[in-house]
């Protein structure tokens, strides 16, 4: 005989992404508004600040000082600001998760209690996932401060750190209480940066949004040039279109598709290789999360136009668009991708079922369960035909 009892519940979530400049200005009203939709208490809040921003923002300290001491009954700092190393490294080797879990017992941080992590998103993976563990879940609000963490990595759900030689092996699915894009920061960034979230643009607009990518083929060369204007816009559209999926789509991932993951596949398999192969030999031969999208991303797009999915036209619309703005689409290391092993560990990585994302149209996808591996590999070969003469993967166009 068998007995069940089924249990069935539903969970509403809905945080608000804000954009604005100079969020520390005490008469700026966004993050006390922010801070004021948990109740007229005062806030106990804990900062993580990523030690690249704390490197090219030395008055940041200051300013959060100058806003507390503006905000007496609104907010407590609970601690001097928390020191987390930016860049991939934080995930790769991931104290500062432990040692903020350990701030927040030591600080009593509770559930009501917040953490705000100033930085880029790498460091808001890690900080996310210390805060989604922490009592099993601190409130947490972000504010990042690269191109890819406000158009994609810091607007979403999922928080996580690199283990076993393997990205983003540990994580947690965890909306953010708010998510503060302050503009001011993208001023701090160095070319490779503000160039590395613009790949995530077009990865989004190929597959889901026509007009957006016509936008970007237009002002690919002002893009390329980080002209302010466009570079505002073309964080707001992409923005919006991650929140439009996040919110309508399978933001735990609980099925096998990853209909944002165009170019991934490649990606994560690039970024392990430079990261553990070359990494320690070529000083600044480590490819950035976007560099790879990028590269991943052409690579699919040659592959969608093998299988006729998109047009010559089309084609060029998708490589001259990432060429314009700056991306060089090859790097020595897919030569040495052994294509069926990445290909094995995205699908471990979707949950058992190979589905790669590609264009079919511009503005439209096609999910593909199966790969023709030598086809594959000469679209690789027409990447590196592509290439500038040292085929090295650094800026062009």
């Amino acid at each position: 005989m068998q007995q069940e009892i089924r249990q069935e519940f539903s969970v509403r979530y809905a945080f608000p992404v804000l954009f604005t400049r100079g969020a520390f200005d005490p008469a700026n009203p966004t993050l006390r508004d922010v801070l004021r939709r948990a109740g007229e208490k005062k806030q106990r809040v804990l900062v993580a600040i990523d030690s690249n921003v704390a490197r090219a923002t030395p008055d940041l300290p200051a300013m959060l000082r100058a806003y507390s001491a503006a905000h007496p009954s609104l907010l407590e700092w609970a601690a001097e600001p928390f020191l987390v190393r930016g860049g991939e490294i934080c995930k790769t080797d991931p104290v500062e998760v432990a040692q903020l879990q350990e701030l927040v017992a030591r600080h009593r941080i509770d559930r009501q209690s917040f953490i705000l992590a100033i930085g880029g998103g790498a460091m808001l993976d890690a900080v996310g996932y210390a805060a989604a563990t922490a009592h099993r879940g601190v409130r947490l609000i972000r504010m990042p401060t690269t191109v890819l963490g406000q158009n994609d990595a810091g607007i979403g759900v999922k928080n996580s750190v690199n283990a076993f030689g393997r990205k983003n092996f540990l994580g947690t699915f965890a909306p953010p209480f708010a998510v503060i894009n302050d503009a001011a920061f993208l001023g701090t960034l160095d070319a490779r940066d503000l160039r590395s979230g613009m790949a995530e643009a077009v990865k989004i607009a190929a597959i889901k949004d026509a007009p957006f990518l016509a936008w970007m083929h237009r002002e690919r060369r002002a893009l390329g040039a980080f002209a302010p204007a466009a570079m505002d816009e073309m964080i707001l559209r992409c923005a919006q279109r991650h929140i439009e999926h996040v919110g309508s789509s399978d933001p735990f991932e609980t099925g096998s598709a990853r209909p944002l993951d165009f170019g991934h596949w490649a990606a994560h398999c690039l970024e392990e290789m430079t990261s553990r192969e070359m990494a320690g030999a070529l000083p600044g031969s480590e490819l950035r999360h976007g560099e790879a999208v990028a590269i991943g991303c052409a690579l699919d797009s040659l592959y969608a136009h093998a299988k006729k999915l998109i047009t010559d036209a089309e084609l060029a619309v998708l490589l001259d668009t990432l060429e314009a703005m700056g991306f060089a689409l090859y790097d020595p290391a897919l030569a040495r991708m052994n294509i069926e092993e990445a290909l094995a560990s995205f699908r471990e990585h979707l949950g058992g079922e190979m589905c790669i994302t590609v264009p079919d149209g511009l503005g439209k996808k096609r999910e593909l369960h199966d790969i023709d591996l030598a086809l594959m590999r000469r679209c690789i070969e027409q990447l590196g035909a592509r290439a500038n003469p040292t085929g090295r993967a650094s800026a062009t166009g």
